[in-house]
This record gives structure tokens, C-alpha cells and sequence, in this order.
């Protein structure tokens, strides 16, 4: 997987292929996906349908921002580690100026009222928006935990313990996740024929260590690193991880304003972990949302750039696999769980109203997340424009 080819692509048509699809890239990781497949695969031929398909497979293997790695993975095959940078830097940086423009609209001291209620609106919506992403990966991790009665006994206590977590004790939330990967990979090994291994695989945990109580930078900058390096799960497990963080213990944001940008992360291009950039600009402005971004999505580069190589063995070892059965159970049911804390935050009862309404949209309806948030957005103007009340 790491031979580059004869005639590689030059870096100014990654720069520009990629830029593009992080300009129109709406809609999150499966509008990525097809994306990439569109130009990689069926209209530049770059990369066989098979490799493409096993690209997915091996960043679904990591923690972080799935689609961001796979489109880093495409541009690493065609360009080797500068073509990861470029292809990488290029998918990122559309939906990040973007929404450090809209955070300083958003975030402004008295922003014009038709912002502030289509941000309260937006934001009423996100605890749905929470449901649904937790619903929509249910099936598949489902699946892998296999057709043994025991594994999916304790993959359905891996869910609900996520989400208790997630409602409960958000900031021990990634703890959470080590745990019952690590779990998994014991009872694995415990109970024959669920997919031992008979070679020993090392699972790598970060070493955790905390940041300044006083906040900050140094804050800012773990925040976003265990954003980046520990989301097992996708994108929208960052929100748990984020949430008690963000406003409980270093106050950089409100409950409310921590909503309007879980929104913003969910309407612009590009992945959800952009979210941490609006945290980042509430922090420290401009250089605090680029801050935060460049920590989060390093892990990425990282992990692709040095795991490339060694994407075919990950795949292959029963132990990594049993890992993340566990971890991405438990970061299923922190999604869901989160939804009780964001729907706490909301603080008025035409709100409550626009959830609902969202509730019947996404779970009932299956309409798209982009539209609904949109439209909940319209909503909240028009509520603004009555007289409704505001929380910024």
C-alpha cells in the first residue's frame, strides 16, 4: 500500500481536488466519502475501487475524524507523506474559515438579533442531532460485535454504560472507552472461539495528563488533543468529551453558546471536530480557534503518515479488532447519552418546541442533519422576531 506509482499526481491538483471537496463537502462523513470515492475512483481512476474500500476499513480503525484520515490516506497514496500534508491541510481549511467566521458572528458581544436566534434555534436541535448520530452507527457496530450471544450481551453493557458516562461524568468519559475496549479484549482472550489471537498485539493508550486547572492555553491546547487523539467512536463522541470541559470546568463558554457551536461544527464543510475551533476562538480568539484546530486534527496526520504502512496488519489482528468493539460500543451510548446534558442546557420553552420538531425530523422523518439544523435556525429567527427570549 505504499508505492506511489510512475506518474504521481502532481501537489497543485491535490491542493485543488481537496480544497474543493472541503469547500462542498456538507453533510459530514458519508458526503465526504462519496466525495472521495467520485475523484479517486470512478472519475480519476487513481485508486481501485478495492484499495479505496480498504481505506475506509483502516481509519475507521482509529480514533479522530474518520473521513479527514481517509481523505489524508487518499492524498498519502497518491503523494506519499507532502501529499498527506497538502491533500490534509487543503480538505481542512475551507470548513475552518468558515466557521471562525461564524463564530465571530455568533460569539460577538451583541450580535444582530436574526443571529442570535437562528444560533439559539440551530442550538435547540443539537440534542437530536445527537440521537441520530448515535442511531445511524448503531448497525454496524452491532455487527461487528458477532453473531456469540455472550459478546453481544456485554456489547449492549458497553452502550449503556457509555451513555450513563456521557450523562454523568463527561470528563471520565475517555477512561470510559479505554476500559471497555480493553475489556473486550480480555474476554476475548478469556472465552475461546470469539476471535482470539495467538500473537500478542500491544494496544498503545496515550498517557493522560492533565492540564492546567487555571485554564488557558495549556487548557485549550489538552482539550483539543483529546479531541483529536481519543474520540473513538466518530466525530460526535467529542461533544461528552467537550461538553463538562468546556463549560463546567473552565467556563470558556455557556451552556448555550457550547450548543450554538456543536451547530456550527454540524452546518459548515468539513468535519464535526471543526467544532473545537469555535471553542477555540471563544478562548483566545482567531489564534485560539487555529490553535485548537491544528492540536486536534495532528493526531490525524499523525496516524496515517506513521500507520500507513501498517494499516493491512491493524486490520488483521483480533485484538485491535476486539478493542475497538468495545471502546465504539461505549462511544455509541456516550453519543446518545450526551443528548440528556445538551437538552439541559436549553433554557426556554418555545426551544423545547424546535427540538421536538427536530426529534420528528430526524428520528422519524430520516431527514438530513444539514436541512433540519437549517431550518431550526429559521425557526429560531422567526422566534426572535416575535419577541421570543435569548440565551447567548
Amino acid at each position: 500500500m505504499t508505492d506511489i506509482g510512475p506518474d504521481p499526481v502532481p501537489l497543485r491538483t491535490i491542493a485543488r481536488e481537496w480544497g474543493r471537496i472541503g469547500c462542498i463537502g456538507f453533510g459530514g462523513p458519508p458526503a465526504h466519502i462519496v466525495l472521495l470515492r467520485t475523484l479517486c475512483v470512478q472519475d480519476r481512476a487513481w485508486l481501485p475501487d478495492h484499495e479505496f474500500e480498504d481505506g475506509i476499513a483502516a481509519t475507521n480503525l482509529l480514533p479522530g475524524p474518520a473521513s479527514t484520515q481517509l481523505a489524508i490516506f487518499c492524498a498519502w497514496r497518491l503523494r506519499g507523506a507532502v501529499g498527506a500534508v497538502v491533500g490534509g491541510v487543503c480538505f481542512i481549511l475551507p470548513g475552518l474559515v468558515m466557521i471562525l467566521a461564524l463564530s465571530a458572528l455568533v460569539l460577538a458581544a451583541h450580535p444582530p438579533l436574526w443571529v442570535a436566534g437562528a444560533a439559539a434555534g440551530a442550538g435547540s436541535a443539537v440534542p437530536a442531532v445527537a440521537l441520530h448520530a448515535a442511531r445511524g452507527l448503531i448497525p454496524a457496530s452491532w455487527k461487528r460485535a458477532g453473531d456469540v450471544r455472550r459478546a453481544r450481551l456485554r456489547w449492549s453493557v458497553y452502550l449503556a454504560a457509555g451513555a450513563v458516562a456521557a450523562a454523568t461524568i463527561g470528563p471520565y468519559l475517555v477512561v470510559l472507552l479505554m476500559t471497555c475496549g480493553l475489556t473486550e479484549v480480555a474476554s476475548r482472550r478469556w472465552h475461546e472461539g470469539e476471535g482470539g489471537s495467538s500473537r500478542a498485539v500491544r494496544l498503545i493508550v496515550p498517557g493522560l495528563a492533565p492540564a492546567a486547572a487555571t485554564g488557558g492555553l495549556g487548557a485549550l491546547a489538552w482539550v483539543a488533543f483529546k479531541v483529536g487523539a481519543l474520540s473513538y467512536g466518530g466525530g460526535f463522541v467529542i461533544i461528552p468529551l467537550m461538553q463538562h470541559d468546556v463549560v463546567s470546568t473552565y467556563h470558556w463558554m455557556t451552556g448555550a453558546q457550547f450548543l450554538n457551536a456543536v451547530a456550527l461544527g454540524q452546518i459548515t464543510p468539513g468535519p464535526v471536530v471543526q467544532t473545537v475551533a469555535v471553542v477555540g476562538y471563544a478562548v483566545a480568539g482567531v489564534g485560539g480557534g487555529l490553535l485548537a484546530a491544528a492540536i486536534a486534527f495532528g493526531p490525524s496526520f499523525v496516524f496515517v503518515i506513521a500507520g500507513g504502512p501498517h494499516f493491512d496488519r491493524l486490520r488483521g489482528s483480533a485484538r485491535i479488532q476486539a478493542f475497538l468493539v468495545g471502546a465504539g460500543a461505549a462511544a455509541i451510548g456516550a453519543i446518545a447519552g450526551s443528548a440528556l446534558p445538551l437538552a439541559l442546557a436549553l433554557s426556554h420553552l418555545w426551544q423545547l418546541g424546535v427540538l421536538a420538531v427536530a426529534l420528528v425530523c430526524l428520528l422519524v422523518l430520516s431527514r438530513g442533519t444539514v436541512p433540519v439544523l437549517i431550518g431550526a435556525g429559521v425557526l429560531g429567527v422567526v422566534a426572535a422576531l416575535a419577541g421570543a427570549p435569548l440565551v447567548r
